[in-house]
């Protein structure tokens, strides 16, 4: 994974403002918020911005690669595809209803989300994320204290989605943006947590976006295992039918070998912010 973040650049924009944070007797978390909207562009640009197609990929230790695209629009609309071998998983939302199509799990025709799907999905066509303008979004954010972060000083918000799940966002304080944060969500029952480090910032029309990191969880790797392995399968008679060569076969089971490795490891890769 790439790691780290040139922050440079939005450190610079910040040093217009008049005294750091740190040095005042205690900042709040709105004071924090403010400082890191104007450092990204401000909320004028960031409301300018009406969709976005943020387009990455994954990649393998061997080369193996994974295309994974995400359309957003204002307020909260979502369309999420993962391809691999020809064929494309679907997640969406549009702003009520979430729907999947699923051809790992050899279903054509779309179908509703279960409710963890919906849940997850609904956190992610947060077009702005949790922070900007939280409170119209039901979040609650709290100033938790100060920390050090590989060398960086930062500052630590605590964000309750309106969901109940929490994230811990790492603000650097000099540039005032966040360069990790990590989240804690109950999922079917059970305790999770994941720690999620922020990529580079790219300027899309005026507003400074991070980089994101794609998750590959051990469940949707299970059923692109199950689509190339098992014989019942659609995807896999027609590999059969294909005549694939055994060494290129081979080169594609070792592929879904190293997602089943990631997915139990849970493996994050950045995507990039386009």
């Amino acid at each position: 994974m790439r790691f780290r973040y040139p922050l440079v650049a939005l450190a610079g924009l910040a040093l217009s403002a008049p005294l750091s944070l740190a040095a005042q007797s205690k900042p709040t978390a709105d004071d924090i918020i403010a400082r890191y909207m104007k450092t990204v562009g401000g909320a004028e640009k960031i409301q300018a911005v009406r969709t976005l197609r943020r387009v990455g990929k994954f990649t393998g230790e061997d080369g193996f690669e994974a295309q994974v695209v995400e359309e957003s629009s204002r307020p909260n609309r979502v369309r999420e595809e993962f391809s691999i071998q020809g064929m494309t998983g679907i997640n969406a939302y549009d702003g009520a209803n979430g729907w999947k199509v699923d051809p790992f799990g050899g279903k054509k025709d779309p179908e509703s989300l279960s409710e963890e799907e919906l849940r997850s999905i609904v956190e992610d066509s947060d077009f702005d994320e949790p922070l900007i303008d939280y409170k119209a979004k039901g979040n609650k954010v709290e100033f938790v204290g100060m920390d050090n972060v590989e060398g960086t000083d930062v500052y630590k918000l605590k964000v309750t989605l309106k969901s109940g799940d929490t994230r811990t966002y790492y603000m650097d304080t000099d540039s005032y943006v966040p360069i990790k944060y990590e989240t804690k969500r109950i999922i079917r029952g059970t305790p999770q947590e994941s720690e999620t480090t922020l990529g580079d910032y790219k300027p899309v029309g005026g507003w400074y976006l991070q980089d994101r990191e794609v998750t590959i969880d051990s469940e949707y790797v299970m059923n692109v295992i199950s689509a190339v392995s098992d014989p019942r399968s659609e995807f896999y008679d027609m590999m059969r039918r294909e005549n694939i060569p055994a060494n290129e076969l081979m080169g594609r089971r070792m592929e879904t070998g190293v997602l089943a490795v990631l997915g139990q490891l849970n493996a994050e890769r950045l995507e990039a912010a386009g």
